[in-house]
């Protein structure tokens, strides 16, 4: 019967498409317009933002007409030491009023997003301008820039993607400065350091640590580890006489009591200390 079952189960697997073949690449050119500018098919491409033809305020006419190609995917990574995943380029530069067509490819098997923020609202939806797509395909959406001086930046919003290298920076006219962090353009905000091992680094700064709190705490250590160990001493014959017999729940419960005692004795001696400094100032 077994044998029966596992001929049947091969014989399957012989004649269905392998479960874990690539996805074909899809270029997406028949998305349903679902009005605003948001474009959507049924194979997990998306635009959101298009705008073809409404001139924003501040352009009395369209300055140029560009064209780009922007390939997204984890290959693209490897030139950028502990990043997971990239665009091709992470800089552009365009004229104010440019009417910009953008052509994404993911050459990914994951979804991917090529996302502008920070547009006028009254123009696009949420201010933004957004491509998306699942797996790898094609897809093309256009949009017109503003007339200002202004610096965006350009990200891929999946959890983590842009955090792992997925962003750059587009520049309109003269920009309004250089965004942080971005691969191979911009310092990083926290430099990672791959000079040593992760053993070696935490234990690095273990011993860092411990020599500055050394230097800054002084004596003060060794007097405290001084004190400690004359409490024991003196603790260990009462400790052992109290606890002889006694089982381990009943010690650990015991131990609980001399605790709460100890801790209602310090609140005490606090309480009274506080009363006469009181006193003594009146």
């Amino acid at each position: 019967m077994i044998s029966k079952i596992l001929v049947t189960a091969m014989l399957a697997l012989a004649v269905s498409p392998p479960a874990f073949s690539e996805k074909k690449f899809l270029d997406h050119t028949n998305l349903m317009d679902h009005g605003d500018g948001h474009l959507m098919d049924m194979d997990g491409g998306m635009i959101m933002g298009q705008n073809t033809d409404t001139l924003p305020g501040g352009c009395d006419k369209i300055s140029a007409i560009e064209e780009i190609t922007v390939h997204a995917g984890h290959k693209y990574s490897e030139k950028f030491p502990g990043t997971m995943f990239a665009f091709d380029t992470q800089e552009y530069h365009f004229k104010p009023c440019t009417k910009l067509t953008i052509h994404f490819i993911n050459d990914d098997n994951i979804r991917h997003q090529w996302m502008m923020h920070g547009l006028p609202k009254y123009l696009y939806p949420k201010g933004m301008f957004h491509m998306e797509l699942t797996g790898p395909g094609k897809i093309s959406g256009t949009l017109i820039f503003p007339p200002n001086d202004k610096t965006y930046l350009i990200h891929c919003d999946i959890s983590q993607h842009m955090e792992k290298g997925m962003k750059g920076q587009l520049k309109i006219g003269k920009g309004s400065g250089d965004l942080p962090s971005i691969p191979g353009v911009t310092a990083y905000v926290i430099q990672d350091d791959y000079s040593d091992s992760f053993p070696e680094v935490v234990a690095k700064l273990v011993v860092d640590k411990s020599k500055t709190d050394e230097i800054s705490n002084g004596s003060s250590s060794n007097l405290v580890m001084i004190f400690g160990l004359a409490i024991g001493l003196l603790l260990t014959p009462f400790l052992v006489r109290k606890f002889k017999g006694l089982s381990v729940s009943e010690i650990i419960n015991t131990i609980f009591d001399i605790l709460k005692q100890l801790f209602s004795l310090s609140i005490e001696l606090i309480t009274g200390l506080i009363s006469m400094i009181s006193s003594n100032k009146s």
